[in-house]
């Protein structure tokens, strides 16, 4: 995955998870998991017919669903701030 290099997930998990070797945090990796859905998204708009691509992204959405539900359930404020920040459900 060369969109998704080692320096740009130190930032996310900097960003999202208080420090850049914090890569266990729920809100780190809804953050990455929501950039690989993103990239992924992109790629099955032109291939529209690659459907191992597609299961694999039901999977991440699936992951970042019940990781989502989880922050809920035990810290509903930082839940608000990560979707806020991430610009998910509108």
């Amino acid at each position: 995955m060369s969109y998704l290099t080692t320096e740009k997930k130190a930032k996310y998990f900097a960003d999202f998870g208080g420090k850049a070797t914090n890569t266990g945090s729920i809100e780190a990796q809804v953050a990455i998991l929501t950039e690989k859905i993103n990239h992924i998204s992109g790629h099955l708009k032109t291939n529209k017919k690659d459907f191992s691509t597609q299961r694999g992204l039901m999977q991440m959405v699936g992951k970042r669903k019940s990781l989502l539900t989880y922050l809920t359930k035990n810290d509903l404020s930082s839940y608000r701030a990560l979707i806020e920040k991430l610009g998910l459900r509108k």
